[in-house]
């Protein structure tokens, strides 16, 4: 561990290992890494997973198996900045498969009830243009979409 780095902790209860697997199935350059188990020592029954490291695009995370005191909410979330349509869908998709829940303008919450927003690099740019206009075109637009479609924002900013 080097001094100052950050390591992203995510509390489950009893879904670390599960939650780490997926993810690592997911994205790029991801692993798992140590796997901690409960001793004789306890707490729980012996042999139970207490924590799981894992890596994601070189993001350090832990998953601890903390019990059900905590769940997760939407005022965490990871974004995941996509280059394209392609990208876009295998995200979402994958992110949702076994019983994920798609939410509004990008957002989805994962089977485990972790919260990703899955949106376009260039997405800040067209609700941001300077130009008032388009920049509202594309605000709406996003606003009544589920998954992002970056054809349909283009098109709403350009007025098509």
């Amino acid at each position: 561990m080097t001094s100052g780095g950050f390591t992203t902790c995510l509390w489950f209860d009893g879904q670390a290992e599960d939650a780490a697997d997926h993810y690592v199935s997911v994205f790029k350059d991801s692993q798992i890494g140590s796997v901690t188990r409960v001793t004789d020592a306890g707490p729980g029954p012996e042999g139970t997973v207490v924590t799981v490291d894992f890596t994601l695009n070189g993001q350090k995370f832990v998953g601890l198996n903390g019990g059900p005191q905590f769940t997760f909410n939407e005022a965490v979330s990871f974004q995941i900045h996509c280059a394209d349509q392609d990208e876009i869908d295998y995200y979402w998709n994958r992110l949702l498969e076994g019983g994920g829940e798609p939410g509004q303008c990008g957002w989805l919450k994962d089977r485990f009830g972790v919260s990703w927003q899955v949106i376009p690099d260039e997405l800040p740019s067209l609700i941001g243009d300077p130009d008032p206009e388009k920049a509202a075109r594309a605000m709406r637009a996003m606003l009544a979409m589920t998954k992002f479609d970056i054809a349909g924002l283009r098109r709403a900013h350009t007025g098509e």
